[in-house]
């Protein structure tokens, strides 16, 4: 894949706290403890092959403006990579940051178009429908 110009990681490494890494054992919340964060992965050229494959949504999509860049919104948008779910990840201390009215707007628009939406904060979760309705998802 292409870069899109003014779509690199910079100073946001919200993937390295947000996300769970088996690899590391590393829990949903915490931030990774090789993340630095003000420079990124601290073991980038050896970092385990999960985090080589993730791709972060926000990178990949033109349409996903600067303003929705995972850590100014608090939610990192991806695929599931064990299914075929959009999920909406949130830091476990800001649950509801999927709520902000830019994320909210996209995740509907997903649901629109025919996706499994699911808004994730630690070990809660809540499905979103194309009506723009959600409900706590077990």
């Amino acid at each position: 894949m292409l870069d899109i110009p003014g779509k690199a990681c910079g100073p946001c490494a919200f993937c390295c706290k947000v996300l769970e890494i088996d690899e590391f054992d590393k829990r949903a919340g915490v931030w990774c403890g090789h993340c630095t964060r003000t420079s990124g992965c601290g073991v980038y050229a050896t970092r385990p092959q999960v985090c080589r494959d993730y791709q972060c949504r926000w990178k990949e999509e033109r349409e996903l403006g600067p303003p929705l860049r995972p850590d100014r919104v608090g939610t990192l948008l991806m695929d599931d990579p064990d299914s075929d779910e959009y999920h909406a990840v949130c830091d476990p201390e800001k649950p509801f940051s999927w709520r902000n009215q830019l994320v909210f707007k996209h995740l509907v628009s997903e649901a629109k178009a025919g996706r499994i939406v699911v808004a994730k904060a630690g070990l809660r979760a809540w499905r979103v429908f194309a009506d723009g309705s959600w409900r706590e998802w077990v």
